[in-house]
């Protein structure tokens, strides 16, 4: 099968992506896909996204994990997928999709930012020195003085696989506090490893971060891959609403593969 792809990435979290509202695509198995994200014999990226066709929305986000397997909603994944939509012709000021976690919305700045409204949060389990959530993909998260010293693939697979994820998987978020904002970084589950930036994991390290009083916040992420910020509302102690993943979304090149 002859593939025409599109590398994209969003704060270093790279994704290979198709035009697949012909259906043409829809036969790669989960050995090709993972061939296709291979970084040293195939494309490589930490996972492949399909831009398909629905009835009821501008577009349908399918997305698959590095490993082949198809995965649970990827933020920063969702803002390439509304900027290539965008490429491929779609072009609304605002666009709304459908992906495994629900319906998306996703507006586009002057600057190349692409702002991705993800789901409402409305439960948070509070453990002792850790944060657990859902933001579209399960994610613990842990604060730490000096994120750089984290040994995140050790660390976060340690946990990944532990008794209570290991069947299902958690991505690992690691977390310090600066002065203006947060620094992150991940293990994510599919990869099993490190990435530059996983949007619903900032995101969740962003709510977490929160104060504790009501109101509407921004918060300033930094990652290994650059900038992002998260803008949501505090309804209550574990709840959020209105909340935004903002950052870059960059085409990188477009080629074709065999495989």
């Amino acid at each position: 099968m002859n593939i025409h792809f599109y590398k994209y990435q969003g704060t270093g979290n790279d994704f290979v992506i198709v035009d697949n509202r012909n259906g043409e695509y829809s036969s790669l198995t989960t050995q090709q896909i993972a061939h296709l994200c291979d970084r040293r014999f195939g494309i490589g990226a930490d996972g492949l996204m399909m831009l398909e066709n629905h009835a009821d929305y501008d577009f349908q986000m399918k997305y698959y994990n590095a490993d082949g397997r198809e995965g649970s909603m990827c933020g920063n994944g969702g803002r390439c997928l509304s900027a290539f939509a965008r490429q491929m012709g779609i072009e609304k000021p605002a666009v709304k999709f459908i992906a495994v976690d629900g319906p998306h919305e996703a507006s586009f700045r002057e600057n190349g930012w692409v702002n991705l409204k993800m789901q409402d949060v409305d439960w948070v389990e509070v453990g002792n020195m850790y944060f657990y959530l859902n933001t579209g993909s399960p994610h613990f998260v842990k604060f730490v003085t000096d994120v750089q010293e984290v040994d995140v693939y050790e660390e976060g697979r340690a946990i990944r696989y532990n008794e209570r994820f290991a069947a299902e998987g958690t991505n690992v978020n690691f977390v310090q506090e600066m002065d203006k904002g947060i620094f992150v970084r991940t293990y994510e589950r599919g990869v099993e490893d490190e990435t530059y930036s996983c949007g619903t994991g900032v995101t969740a390290a962003a709510l977490t971060a929160a104060p504790a009083e009501t109101g509407e916040y921004t918060i300033p992420v930094e990652t290994i891959g650059g900038h992002l910020e998260i803008q949501f509302a505090r309804n209550g102690e574990r709840s959020f609403s209105n909340i935004w993943l903002c950052g870059p979304a960059t085409l990188v090149f477009e080629g074709n593969i065999n495989i």
